[in-house]
């Protein structure tokens, strides 16, 4: 898109927006990740959220959260964090004539007007996929490769693969993936259960035999699944630090989950669902899904080791992909996979786990980082690395 009367592309233009013409972006657009409405900067308390808009003229283009971490005691500087966003036009394909500084040009220096002396973001671009078949033929191998990674995607996005170079040439930076291939703070592998085209039939018949068998097995032992209220957040919570404590991880804190669901749940009620397996008269599991238009993603999940046998975590999964199909998602998200093939790994397990569905292992180009005031973004780092 051109100025008028001129033959130079129009310049974009990042400002503020409020948390009404945000969430009217988000519902215009196929999807955009849940980490992205406005609404989740209710959630995370000790960062201020701030929605900005790109405009070419007047006309909204692109949107995202910016979350800030004000540096303790020094609120006027802060760490720009956009988590898997922003949702603008990444790979060009809406508006060719505009390169990638156009867009990422005017963020920096909103952000560095507000204070930011680091901005971080995760663009919500996929770069390599590799079907279950593949990532189960690769665990199998009687010289299997040690990581997915190095596995041959079946799926290749060479646009991604620009990007990433485009990336790197304007100076943004990328932390390298953790031991486990999580990435940096949001998931860089996930598994993707696609649903558009399919009847649940043929998402059952997708399942590998174990979980066809779980699942039934969850029903003959007198598994009953249902949506919870957020009342049952009481009732997921311990089950949710006994997960915890069982696989290693800090838990978050009961509070922390009312305000997802009063969040989430406040301009578009059932955004955040919760769903609820008791066995024998107690909760034998729950998980919690989020639903932003044809996507839906498992976002929490919990279960007693006492009710392992029984197999409600399958039966919930279950649960959650027939809710997604009916309401017309075209994929159901497993969120995040370790890239790991390992079976020594004490996350191989989840990988199998989600494999079993019969979807996609999936990997993003990853969480960016551009420095605004190198000794700032310095003085932050050495403050968490002593903070622990």
């Amino acid at each position: 898109m051109t100025a008028v009367g001129s033959g130079a592309p129009a310049a974009l233009a990042v400002r503020a927006i409020t948390a009404a013409q945000h969430a009217e972006w988000v519902e215009s657009r196929p999807s955009v990740s849940f980490l992205q409405v406005p609404e989740w900067a209710q959630v995370k308390v000790g960062w201020r959220g701030e929605s900005v808009g790109w405009f070419l003229g007047s006309r909204l283009v692109g949107a995202g959260l910016v979350l800030s971490r004000p540096v303790p005691r020094l609120p006027q500087r802060s760490l720009a964090y956009l988590p898997e966003g922003p949702d603008i036009d990444w790979l060009g394909a809406a508006h060719p004539d505009l390169g990638l500084g156009a867009w990422l040009s005017p963020l920096l220096e909103h952000c560095r007007g507000k204070g930011a002396f680091q901005v971080k973001m995760g663009p919500p671009v996929a770069l390599r996929r590799w079907q279950a078949a593949t990532v189960k033929a690769a665990m199998g191998s009687d010289h299997p490769a040690a990581r997915i990674s190095e596995v041959m995607a079946d799926w290749h996005n060479g646009a991604a693969a620009k990007l990433v170079e485009r990336l790197t040439a304007g100076g943004w930076t990328q932390r390298p993936a953790s031991g486990a291939g999580f990435g940096d703070v949001q998931p860089r592998y996930v598994f993707c259960l696609p649903l558009a085209g399919r009847t649940l039939d043929d998402v059952f018949a997708g399942f590998n035999q174990l979980w066809r068998r779980n699942v039934r097995k969850a029903e003959k032992a007198g598994v009953v699944v249902r949506e919870g209220t957020r009342d049952d957040l009481a009732a997921f919570h311990p089950v949710y630090v006994e997960t915890a404590a069982r696989d290693g991880f800090t838990p978050r804190g009961l509070p922390y989950f009312e305000r997802m669901w009063d969040a989430l749940n406040s301009r578009v009620p059932g955004r955040l669902r919760l769903y609820v397996a008791e066995h024998a008269g107690h909760v034998a599991a729950a998980t919690i899904m989020v639903t932003v238009g044809e996507h839906a993603w498992y976002s929490y999940g919990a279960s007693t080791t006492a009710d392992r046998d029984v197999r409600p975590s399958n039966a919930l999964q279950w649960r959650m992909m027939q809710d997604a199909h009916a309401a017309g998602c075209s994929v159901y998200d497993l969120r995040g996979i370790a890239d790991t093939l390992d079976p020594a790994d004490h996350l191989h397990g989840l990988v199998q786990f989600k494999v079993g569905t019969g979807g996609y292992a999936q990997e993003y180009v990853g969480e960016w980082d551009y420095v605004l005031r190198p000794l700032w973004a310095k003085g932050f780092r050495t403050y968490l690395a002593r903070k622990g």
